[in-house]
C-alpha cells in the first residue's frame, strides 16, 4: 500500500480535476469516491487529518432506528444502507454494538410499542445484512425480561420497569484509523495529501473558482492549488472560507450544535449498552417516549457516554467544555441511572466536536428537526460561481454516500461520463478480509512468537489485513516490538505513523494514529517514552520536545492526566 506523504511541490506543480479542503471523514470519502471514479485530486486540511469533530463523537454508526420517531422514512433507508457499507468495506473498523431500552409500563414507554417499532423497522431495513460476514449482521430486535435488565444494569430506575428491548447498532473501534483508511485508499490510488496546509481563500477568476491559495503551516510558505473543480468540505469553517474568498455567503448561516460525550475510565457493561430517557424533551419527534435518550456504551475496555447538545455560535477555535457543565451532565446521567457511581475523576477524556445544524429554542436547548440533511451547494445555482461545491455534513455515517452524490455532481460539471460508484462495496485500507474474526485467529497464530494476543486483536482492529505493514518495524529494531507500558500500543506503531502516515505532531501519534490517548492519559512512562521515540525519528531538538509535549498534554481533560 503506497504511504502517505506530504510532497507540497507535488500540490503546486499541476492542475488537479478536484481540489478537497478539509480532511475530515466527509472529505476524505469524497477523495476516495472521486479516484474512484477517475479523477485527479489533492486534498488539504489546516490541521491534521480527522483532528476535528471526525475524532471526537460518540462513534455510532446510526442504522436510522431514531427516525422511526420522526416518520422519516428517507432517512431509515439511508442510515440502514450507509451502516452496512461501514460494515462492509471496513469491517476492521465498525462492528455491530446491541443497545437495551428499558421499558417502563404498557404505554409510551413499554414493550408493546417499542416492538412494534422494531418490527416496522425490520421490514423498512430487510437488506441492511446483504453481503455481510456473520459477525457483522446486525440482528433482530428483542425484548428481555426485568430479571435480565436488572442483571445487566444494577442500580436503574426500578419503579415501574418491565424489562426491555436490545437493538443494534454499529460502533466505530476508532474513528481517526478510520478516516485514514479512507484517506490511504485514496492516495494508494493517485491522490496527493498534505495535512497542516490551510486554505486562505479560493482562487477566482471570471465568476469561476480555479483551485485555493493555501498555506504550509509548519513552514509559512504560501502557494496555489489549481483545480477544475473544487469542493469545500472544511465542516464548521467552510462557511468562513467562503466569507473570506467573498463568495456569496449562505443564507441563513449554517448553525452549528456543540455535540459532546465523554470516556469513562472503567466499563460498567462489557457487552451492551443502554439508552436512557433524560429529562431533555425530544422537540422534534412525532412522539416523544419521555425525553431524548442518553447512552451508556462499551468501548474499548471503557465506557462511552452521552450525547449532549448545545447551540454553539462562537469560533470552531474556541470550542471547550467546564467542569462546571460536566457536572451537569454527570447529574442528568445519575438522574437516569440512580445507581450508577460516576464522578468527575472518572472522565479520562472528553470529546467535543461542532455538527450541523440546528435551531435554539427560549431555553438554549436544540431542536435538531432542521439538522435533518446534509448541506450539499451547488454554487452554480445558488451564487453564480462556476467551479465550486460545498458539502458540510451532518452525521459520520453518511459521509460515503454525500461523497458519492457530490462526486456525481462534480462528474457532470467537468463534462465526464458517469462512471457507477463501487465505493459502499470495495474494502478501504485494512478492510480486504473474508472474516475478521478468522483473520483474527491466524494473525494470533503467526504472531504468538512476537507479541500477545491481547496486543494482536488491537492491531487488527486498527490496521485489519494491513496490520504487517506495522510488524515489519520490529525486525529493524527489536525493542520496537514492545507496547508502551500499560497499553496496547507497540512502539513500532509510531514508527509506522511517521514513516508512512504523515503524522507531523506528538499529538497526531497519540490521538489519531494510534490508540495512546484516545481513551485518557496513557500515563507518564508511556507518554515520555513516545514523545522521545518521536523526537528520535523527527530530529528535533529539546526546544520543538517541549512544545509538542505541551500542545499534547492540553489535549487532555486537565483535573485526570496522570490517573491512568
Amino acid at each position: 500500500m503506497k504511504p502517505l506523504t506530504r510532497n507540497i511541490a507535488n500540490l503546486s506543480n499541476k492542475e488537479y480535476d478536484l481540489v478537497i479542503v478539509g480532511g475530515g471523514i466527509f472529505g476524505v470519502c469524497a477523495a476516495w469516491e472521486a479516484v474512484q471514479r477517475g479523477l485527479s485530486v489533492a486534498i488539504v486540511d489546516k490541521g491534521d487529518f480527522a483532528h476535528a469533530t471526525s475524532a471526537n463523537h460518540f462513534k455510532i454508526v446510526h442504522g436510522g432506528i431514531r427516525y422511526l420517531q420522526h416518520g422519516d422514512l428517507y432517512r431509515i433507508r439511508e442510515s440502514s444502507r450507509e451502516r452496512s457499507a461501514f460494515l462492509r468495506i471496513a469491517p476492521h473498523l465498525v462492528q455491530p454494538l446491541p443497545i437495551v431500552i428499558p421499558t417502563y409500563g404498557h404505554g409510551i414507554k413499554g414493550k408493546e410499542l417499542l416492538w412494534a417499532g422494531f418490527s416496522l423497522y425490520e421490514c423498512l431495513t430487510f437488506d441492511r445484512n446483504r453481503g455481510l460476514d456473520a459477525d457483522r449482521r446486525i440482528a433482530r430486535g428483542e425484548l428481555l425480561p426485568r430479571e435480565a435488565i436488572l442483571d445487566l444494569f444494577p442500580g436503574i430506575n426500578q419503579n415501574g420497569l418491565t424489562g426491555g428491548a436490545c437493538f443494534s447498532d454499529g460502533q466505530m473501534y476508532n474513528p481517526t484509523r478510520l478516516v485514514l483508511s479512507f484517506l490511504r485508499s485514496a492516495v494508494h490510488e493517485g491522490a496527493d495529501a498534505a495535512n497542516y496546509v490551510e486554505a486562505q481563500k479560493f482562487l477566482q477568476r471570471n465568476n469561476r473558482v480555479t483551485g485555493v491559495h493555501v498555506k504550509d503551516v509548519l513552514s509559512g510558505d504560501e502557494f496555489s492549488i489549481r483545480g477544475k473543480m473544487t469542493l469545500n468540505s472544511a465542516g464548521p469553517w467552510a462557511h468562513r472560507l467562503l466569507k473570506t474568498s467573498r463568495i456569496m455567503a449562505l443564507k441563513p448561516p449554517p448553525t452549528f450544535s456543540r455535540d459532546l460525550a465523554f470516556v469513562v475510565g472503567k466499563q460498567l457493561n462489557s457487552q451492551f449498552g443502554i439508552a436512557l430517557s433524560s429529562r431533555v424533551k425530544d422537540t422534534d419527534t412525532l412522539f416523544d417516549r419521555g425525553g431524548r435518550h442518553l447512552f451508556v456504551v462499551p468501548w474499548r475496555g471503557r465506557s462511552l457516554i452521552g450525547v449532549w447538545h448545545m447551540i454553539f455560535d462562537r469560533p470552531p477555535e474556541d470550542i471547550h467544555v467546564t467542569e462546571q457543565e460536566l457536572q451537569g451532565f454527570i447529574k442528568q446521567i445519575h438522574e437516569a441511572w440512580p445507581g450508577l457511581d460516576i464522578r468527575i475523576n472518572d472522565i479520562s477524556m472528553i470529546n467535543t466536536g461542532l455538527t450541523l445544524f440546528g435551531s435554539e429554542d427560549h431555553q438554549g436547548e436544540v431542536d435538531l428537526s432542521f439538522g435533518k440533511r446534509s448541506l450539499l451547494i451547488d454554487h452554480k445555482k445558488k451564487h453564480g460561481i462556476e467551479g465550486l461545491v460545498t458539502l458540510i455534513g451532518v452525521r459520520a455515517t453518511t459521509a460515503r454516500g454525500m461523497a458519492e452524490k457530490a462526486i456525481n455532481i462534480i462528474l457532470r460539471k467537468l463534462g465526464k461520463k458517469r462512471i457507477k460508484s463501487r465505493t459502499e462495496v470495495t474494502p478501504i485500507y485494512g478492510g480486504d478480509m473474508d472474516c475478521f474474526q478468522e483473520l483474527l485467529h491466524q494473525a494470533t497464530e503467526q504472531c504468538a512468537p512476537l507479541i500477545s494476543a491481547e496486543l494482536t486483536r488491537s492491531l487488527l482492529h486498527n490496521y485489519g489485513s494491513q496490520y504487517q505493514d506495522v510488524l515489519k518495524y520490529t525486525g529493524e529494531d527489536p525493542a520496537w516490538k514492545e507496547p508502551f507500558q500499560g497499553t496496547t500500543v507497540l512502539k513500532a506503531e509510531i514508527v509506522h505513523a511517521i514513516r508512512n502516515e504523515m503524522a507531523q505532531k506528538l499529538a497526531d501519534v497519540i490521538f489519531r494514529r494510534t490508540d495512546l490517548g484516545t481513551g485518557g492519559y496513557p500515563g507518564d512512562a508511556a507518554f515520555e517514552d513516545c514523545a522521545n521515540l518521536m523526537m528520535s525519528e523527527m530530529g528535533w531538538d529539546q526546544d520543538r520536545l517541549r512544545i509538542e509535549k505541551e500542545e499534547a498534554l492540553n489535549a487532555f481533560p486537565a483535573f485526570n492526566r496522570g490517573k491512568y
